[in-house]
């Protein structure tokens, strides 16, 4: 890879990050990524009509995507890089408006586990997906980002709080997380107010799924601009890598199956309509076989041979907390791609993907690490196990490290998203 491939990715790192708040976001500059590199869309609700040697991407519920790249003869086994679209965040309720003294607030439900005291004294936009009636009478979604909306969820002084830096700020979701939106007299609704400045004019709001988000834009830090601070690199940094990684894979596999699967609501446990441990990958799956092969039987065939490289990220080791840390297994922003390991199976790795991963690193000039929690503290999880339970298939979990992971504003080293990168094609090649 060239210094101005390098740079290139990095680039359009940063931009996917700015340009998606949400999942909706991601989604959407998912498949304008897709379709310029000659991606054809497919609908669940169409026939398919499937060719050979092809490329094509299918989404579901407009947060969820799958893209593949069909071989030139019927597949005999796939190769699988899958993602998530979400992040932790604040979502507005849907009666979220109400007045406190001469303060309009936004009341908001915890989405995901967020770092929440990250959230506070920050400059936050409102963006999301919206349902309106138009004055036709159509019943239209729209996905918006309300960047001139600026809420903030201002904290207690210290004056008042005296403590807080000796025991910690403790806070309650129902009391203390609401956002000023406005003072003084507001008329009518605050958030319906922004929309039609921002949309146009509409007859009724009907629903709305809408977040804060920060408005601060990715940043390098170091003199080398080595690192990269962002809103929603877990794990839209992943998501980043796999699409990189299948752009650099285009050339379509004699007989295996390259895809790309980047569900929604991970975060939130991955058991809804959209997310890994729905029926979206396997009805995908499903579908390819019954146009390229027509045999039922090929589809457990052709689990029995894939594998799935389920990319998360990986909590690198805190400078100022080493003893959160196995002293053995601590991965290091910069040193590479990290592979996962839990006993408890909350990472999908075994000996066999783990080797797997090694020898592609090994091959392509990429530097690895391992991850592994103290024994004493609980570990968390991903998609990879929710998409072996559900598939079968064998499942390796790897991940970038990074620091601040859930909080408001997260850190990530630029190589470590290249090397993933370069795994990921490696991977599908």
């Amino acid at each position: 890879m060239t210094k101005e491939e390098e740079q290139r990715i990095i680039s359009d790192l940063v931009s996917f990050l700015d340009r998606s708040p949400t999942a909706w976001h991601a989604t959407e500059l998912s498949e304008k990524m897709l379709q310029e590199q000659g991606f054809q869309k497919v609908h669940e609700k169409d026939s398919w009509d499937l060719r050979p040697g092809t490329a094509y991407y299918v989404v579901r519920n407009e947060t969820s995507l799958c893209a593949f790249i069909t071989p030139n003869k019927p597949p005999v086994s796939a190769r699988v890089a899958a993602a998530h679209s979400d992040s932790p965040a604040l979502k507005i309720k849907p009666q979220g408006e109400y007045q406190q003294e001469n303060m309009k607030m936004l009341d908001v439900e915890v989405y995901g586990g967020p770092l929440l005291t990250s959230w506070l004294n920050r400059d936050l936009g409102i963006a999301g997906s919206v349902v309106v009636k138009e004055s036709s009478g159509a019943v239209v979604r729209k996905t918006v980002t309300l960047d001139d909306a600026v809420v903030t969820i201002p904290q207690l002084a210290v004056h008042l709080d005296r403590q807080v830096n000796e025991k910690g700020l403790v806070l309650n979701r129902q009391d203390h997380l609401s956002a000023i939106a406005s003072i003084n007299d507001y008329n009518g609704s605050f958030i319906e107010g922004q929309l039609r400045k921002k949309v146009g004019s509409f007859k009724e709001l009907l629903g709305f799924d809408l977040f804060l988000y920060p408005l601060e834009p990715a940043k390098y830090i170091g003199p080398n601009q080595e690192m990269l601070a962002s809103y929603r690199y877990d794990n839209l940094g992943s998501a980043h890598a796999c699409l990189t990684g299948l752009f650099g894979a285009l050339t379509p596999s004699d007989e295996t199956l390259k895809m790309v699967v980047i569900w929604d609501h991970e975060e939130v446990g991955s058991s809804t309509a959209n997310g890994a441990a729905s029926p979206f990958f396997r009805d995908t799956l499903d579908r390819i076989m019954l146009h390229l092969s027509g045999a039922t039987e090929d589809v457990y065939r052709i689990l029995s041979e894939s594998f799935c490289l389920s990319v998360d990220q990986a909590h690198a080791l805190h400078p100022n907390y080493p003893s959160r840390h196995d002293p053995r297994h601590a991965p290091l922003l910069g040193k590479g791609v990290t592979i996962k390991h839990n006993a408890q199976q909350r990472y999908a790795t075994n000996a066999i993907g783990q080797a797997m991963v090694k020898e592609l690193c090994q091959k392509n000039g990429i530097d690895f690490q391992e991850f592994v929690s103290r024994g004493d503290m609980p570990c968390g999880s991903t998609i990879g196990p929710i998409h072996a339970t559900a598939t079968g298939m064998k499942t390796v979990d790897v991940g970038c490290p990074q620091l601040s992971m859930h909080g408001a504003r997260e850190l990530s080293a630029c190589s470590d998203h290249l090397s993933m990168s370069l795994l990921v094609q490696a991977f599908l090649n």
